[in-house]
């Protein structure tokens, strides 16, 4: 198992990584919209969270040499279920016509009072 690590997306904010990359296949943490300069919460509301969390998986993902291109399962944990429409724009967005398997669910609460969190299994190379 070899740990990845980006300066281009919030460092972990406990004992993990950012990704493991193992035997062709990539694992992602958790990602929150932590903008990776300031290591604070981007302002904006759900949909620059959202777009952030996004552009940090992006920069994970090829950190671990992989893309949303590769990515074949993913988590979107929600603190309201009202944020649904949004995340689906945004996603899809970000994923063009690849269409991984998701599951979405509504959680009671995420790290730093953050509204989403996101995470990615993906092929690399």
């Amino acid at each position: 198992m070899r740990k990845i690590a980006t300066d281009q997306a919030p460092g972990a904010l406990g004992p993990y990584s950012q990704a493991v990359r193992l035997e062709g296949w990539l694992y992602t943490s958790g990602q929150v919209g932590i903008d990776p300069k300031t290591g604070a919460l981007v302002d904006g509301g759900f949909e620059a969270q959202a777009t952030r969390v996004l552009d940090n998986l992006a920069a994970v993902l090829s950190a671990g040499g992989s893309s949303f291109a590769q990515v074949v399962k993913t988590t979107i944990y929600l603190i309201n279920l009202a944020d649904f429409a949004e995340v689906n724009r945004l996603y899809g967005e970000a994923m063009g016509e690849h269409r991984p398997a998701r599951s979405t669910v509504q959680v009671a609460a995420l790290p730093l009072g953050a509204a989403v969190e996101i995470d990615m299994v993906a092929r690399c190379g």
